[in-house]
Order: C-alpha cells, then structure tokens, then sequence
C-alpha cells in the first residue's frame, strides 16, 4: 500500500507483496540452479555427442542466467521486506530491482525456446540424463514464464492509467468546473464500465435481459463507489482482517461491562417466551432449508442422497399444474420431501422459477402445527446473487401502516413477485379454502429470510395472526421504522459471528475504515503480520500484540487521525484519486442505516474452540437487538455461522436440551 505504480500505471500490488512469492521463486531457483550446475560438472568434457556444442553452450548460458536472476530475486526480496504496510519509503528502490527482474524473462524466454529446439531434435544423440535434464529445464521455464503471465494479468489495473487532476489546498474547485467535470465524469464512468464487465465476466452463463443490464449497473456503481475513496491492494485487506480478528479476540476476553450482563439476564416470563420461539425456529428452520431443493439434501447427506433420489425419482411425480420452473428427474421435490417429511398432498405450490429479482419459494400444510407455511429459497445461483447486490434503498408504503421506510430494492422486489404469485394467482385462497382454520407462516433463510420478512409486512394486514421466521436475513434490510414495526410479528434467528446479519453499506463502510486504521497503526512488514495470522487462524493460540503507532502516543493524539492513516484515505494513488474529487452538494446520499426486522434471536456457541475443526459445541441463545449486529465481526466461523445446515444443527441442539430439561 499504496499499490505499485510501474510502467507509468498503477498495478493491484503493493511493494511489499513480493517477499511471499519471491522467497518461493528464490527457492525453486537455487534448488534449479544446483542441479544444473551438478550436472553440468558431472558432465564435462563429454559433450562430444552430436548437438553436444550446443548443449555445453546452453548449460553455460542457463547456470549464468539461473545466477543473475537468483540475485534479482534475492534484492527484490530484500528489497520488499523492508518497512511496513504505510511507509513504503525504504521500499522505494523496488521499481528498479523489478523492471532488471522482467528484463531477464526475455533471455529466459529465448533460452527456454533454444531447449525445446535442441529437445525436438532427432539428430541429437547425446547421453539421457543429460537429455532428461534438459526436458527438465525447458519445462520448468515454461512453466514459470506461464504462471508470471497469469500474475501479471491477475494484478492489471484497468483504471491503473487513468490521468486525474488536483487541486491545490485553498484553490476554489469552482475554477475550469466544466473542464475538471468533464474529467470527473469520465474517470467514474471508466470505473463503472470496469466493474460492470467484471460482472459481466463472472455471469456470463446466465441469460441477460434488460432487468440483468440494469442490476448489473446499479452493482458496478455500489462497487466502484465502495473502493473509490482508498488505495488498498488485496494483500492489504487480509492483513487488516487478520489484524482486525486479532484485536477482536483480545477485546472479547477482557471482562463485560455491568450494563452488557445485565442487558442479557432476562426474566423467567422473556425466558419462556424465548424457549417456545426456539421450539417454533427449530421446526420451521427444515421448511427453510428444504427450499433449497437437492443440494441442500445432498450436502447434508453426501453418501446416501443420490441412491435414495434416484430410488424415488419415478414416484410421487407432480402434475404439471402443482410445480413452475424446471425439476429434472423430481430430483429437487423428492429432497423437500425427505427434508420436511410431509406427504404430496400437503403442497399446495411449488415455484422452482429462478431470474433476478424472482426466487423459488413454495407452499405447504403443516398439520403438526396447523400451520400454511410459505417457505422462501436463500441464494443458490448467479441471479440470487444479483439480487443480493442490488442493495440500493427505495421507498416501501403501504395503506394503513404508518411505519413506512426504506427496504433493501432487491430483496423488495424479490418479495413483491411472489406477493404477486401468492394474491394474484389464488395461491393463498386455494390454501385457506383448505385449511380455514389454519395460521399463515412464511419462512426463509438467508435471501429468503429477507424476502419472507419484506412479504410478511406486504401481507400483514390481510392477515393480521401471520407469523414470520427469518433464519440469518441479511443486515441492511429495513429502516429503524419498520424494524420496530416487524417486531410484533417476525422472529429473526442469527447464529454466532454470521457475516450475512451484519452486512450492510454503513457497517461495510466501518469495516474498510478499520482496516485501513489498523493497517496505518501496525508497525510490522505485511509478510510477518500474514505468516503469524495465518498461524493463529490455523493452530489458534494467544493473539499477537502487534506494535502500533498508538504506543506510547498521549490521549489527546489519539483523538487526531495519523499521517498514514489519513494519506490512504485521502493522499490516494492518480488512478483513484480523482473519483472523489467532485464537491460535496453534487455526491450521491450516504445509504441510510438499515437493520435487521423483528425481534432477534442471537444463538452463540458455549464453551467451544474457535478453530473450525471444533466437533463438541453446545449452544446458548438470548433475545438481542439491533445495535449488537452493527459492526462486522471477523471470525473463521463469520461464513459457516451462515450455512442453513449449522442453523438447522444450534436450534436443533437449544430444542432437545430444553425438551430434556422439561422431562427432568
């Protein structure tokens, strides 16, 4: 950090990023060069054969080749080692070291070719070590010159090029406005097309429309938005995580505050009221999770899902009239039913139609709790994805709710869709008229979870004693207003660390502000902070007590950002630097805060090591609120907390504990 500028661009690297990789290169190299040189010795003066001259002078060529990079490699690693994350200054010799390092591809390069020529030639007759060793070499060149391609075209900055303006300190930004504008507008609109074709890139399988078109646009700017305003490089970004998971865990053995323990001792009627929801999750969480069809049944049970599929893959087959969207070979219908245990008959709906902006869901009797469950899909494809992203706010108003605000866009019109499907096509009435005496529950988890909570508030007021279960829904979901509105109706379940509860634009822009922080603070090269994080990850242990800029500053420099903190926020590298430089009464709104709906239940793991590979976990759980899920957590379990199938396994574990305790 800041990233590397050579060949006039800035390049997705920093400075320092090259000890890592060179080290290994520096390795593989020694190791080649002892060989050859071995060879080369053992062999001399029995380069008689035919193409032996040209042999004696391709090994001399490759051992002073092999010397020249090994010291190129050697300085640059050096080189990179030097300094830290924020003060690139004692790095600055690198470029040179660099460009005498890609200088040398081209000798290595032709040498590589003049190998496979003397390899290729039938003529030569030479002894087969030798000719072996050859092969060897000319493999191994090629093999390197191919993967510092892919590197190079894996760290191309396409914006890397780009020639921006400043403006001095105390100059109105009024002067040239139409020329610097024009600039201004240009860069951004660079950045957008580049974010735009990566999407683009990454769902090419997927059939584009103009809902594709327009999403992949609204996501390219929330993108470019969120990385305009810092020159971080990928490397730097798993340092402040690593660093950020580090002071974390410090921070959560240090001793509560009084008002943090008492917030979570409720009373025995908030305990019973807690101990019945969790009865309810953990049944209506099997609905959630058989919405995901096959792959959810078949992770769940790797060795014996496809041969119980295939076995009722011919039975129970639905009419055409019951099921939309595609089930090849009923593999998906069959894993509903294995998963929730009902029987055909109880399906009223089963929707497997999957574009942006409309996800599968479907609707079923239960009769162990008198219950027409309406059960939407989380995401599982590109489109859901897309949806995801689509994270601008829009307006919700409905009649006879006061508490209108803003709502995630995507997830809204995901659940404006099967509000359509569900009140349009009769789908609801055909239920009731079945079952009149029966409540209405709708469920879902993860996307589905906001898409269900968003379609419990559409369908509030036609049915006023509807219930609504949210298993890990998104973050930025509903505004204050409406969150509190939700709060009589809707149950969101959220287990340990889970990163998709605590995803939202403000809590996103925290997260990069401290990484950068943090990054700016420590005082270690970046290649000791990724070796011990990931070893602390890995094995676990203490966290490291990392040397910041903030030892031994007094308090009143606390409050002050540091130099290097500031220079990565504000001091960006040409390629981005401009992108903020518009005024203020001309930038976008900050996205509002958006928060979780209903009440929260926050399942967290009891006792219980933090390493992933941990197999004894028992699990506590407590009602929560809002504020607790308004900053990211960085964990190893920030993304397994997430899984439906650990959901499935904490509630699971909370019921049968209380259900033992009751028979105590």
């Amino acid at each position: 950090m800041p990233g590397l500028v050579l060949f006039g661009r800035r390049w997705a690297i920093g400075s320092d990023d090259f000890v890592l990789p060179g080290a290994f290169e520096l390795f593989v190299r020694l190791v080649w060069w002892i060989g050859i040189l071995v060879l080369y010795t053992v062999h001399k003066g029995q380069f008689n054969c035919p193409g032996g001259g040209l042999l004696h002078s391709y090994l001399l060529g490759l051992i002073i080749l092999l010397a020249s990079i090994i010291c190129a490699l050697s300085a640059l690693v050096y080189i990179s080692m030097q300094g830290t994350i924020s003060n690139p200054g004692p790095r600055k010799s690198l470029p040179k070291i660099l460009y005498t390092r890609l200088l040398l591809y081209f000798p290595e390069f032709i040498w590589a070719v003049i190998g496979a020529v003397w390899v290729s030639d039938n003529s030569v007759q030479c002894e087969k070590t030798v000719i072996n060793g050859v092969i060897g070499t000319v493999i191994a060149s090629w093999i390197i010159i191919i993967f510092t391609v892919i590197g190079v075209v894996i760290v191309f900055d396409p914006l890397g090029g780009k020639k921006t303006f400043y403006l001095p300190d105390g100059v109105g930004r009024n002067l040239e406005s139409s020329q610097s504008g024009q600039l201004l507008y240009n860069v951004k609109s660079s950045a957008t097309r580049v974010w735009e074709k990566r999407i683009r890139l990454l769902c090419c399988c997927i059939v584009q429309d103009d809902d594709h078109r327009v999403a992949f646009t609204s996501i390219a700017e929330l993108f470019r938005n969120y990385f305009s305003d810092t020159d971080l490089v990928p490397s730097d970004i798993a340092a402040g995580l690593i660093l950020l998971h580090q002071e974390q865990d410090k921070m959560e053995n240090c001793p509560k505050e009084p008002e943090e323990v008492l917030c979570h001792s409720p009373s025995s009627l908030v305990t019973d009221d807690l101990d019945v929801e969790l009865e309810n999750a953990a049944h209506y969480m099997l609905f959630a999770a058989a919405a995901y069809g096959w792959p959810y049944y078949v992770y769940t049970n790797p060795y014996t899902a496809l041969c119980k599929l295939n076995g009722d893959c011919c039975r129970n087959r639905p009419t055409d009239s019951d099921i939309t969207g595609s089930d090849r070979h009923n593999f998906h219908f069959g894993s509903i039913l294995k998963i929730t245990g009902l029987q055909y008959r109880d399906f009223i709906h089963i929707s497997f139609h999957n574009k942006i902006y409309e996800i599968p869901f479907f609707v079923a009797l239960d009769h162990k709790k008198e219950a027409i469950v309406v059960a939407v899909r989380g995401t599982l494809s590109f489109e859901d994805i897309l949806t995801d992203l689509s994270a601008d706010c829009e307006d919700l108003t409905l009649e006879e709710v006061l508490e209108n605000g803003f709502v995630h866009k995507g997830i809204t019109q995901a659940a404006n869709y099967i509000y359509r499907k569900l009140i349009n096509d009769g789908i609801l009435n055909q239920a009731f008229t079945i079952a009149p005496e029966y409540k209405l529950v709708i469920v879902g988890h993860s996307l589905g979870g906001g898409t269900a909570s968003i379609l419990a508030i559409m369908l509030r007021n036609s049915f006023p004693t509807l219930r609504c279960y949210a298993f890990s829904p998104p973050g930025g979901l509903l505004s204050k207003s409406l969150a509190d509105y939700t709060k009589h109706f809707i149950v969101s379940v959220i287990v340990g660390k889970d990163l998709v509860a605590r995803l939202s634009m403000p809590n996103m822009e925290d997260l990069k502000r401290r990484i950068v922080r943090i990054v700016a603070n420590c005082n270690r090269p970046k290649y000791q902070i990724l070796l011990r994080g990931c070893w602390y990850e890995v094995f676990g242990g203490d966290p490291d007590d990392f040397p910041t800029e903030l030892d031994g500053r007094n308090q009143d420099a606390l409050t002050q950002p540091l130099l290097a903190e500031e220079s990565l926020m504000v001091h960006r590298s040409p390629s981005y630097n401009a992108l903020e430089e518009e005024p203020h009464f001309n930038s976008p709104p900050q996205y509002p805060h958006l928060y979780l709906p209903g009440k929260i239940i926050h399942v967290v793991e009891e006792c219980s090591s933090k390493r992933l590979c941990s197999s004894d976990i028992k699990y506590t759980a407590r009602w929560s609120n809002e504020t607790v899920f308004s900053s990211i957590l960085i964990s190893p379990k920030m993304i397994t907390d997430h899984m439906p199938d650990v959901v499935l396994k904490a509630l699971n574990s909370l019921s049968q504990e209380h259900g033992s305790c009751l028979s105590c």
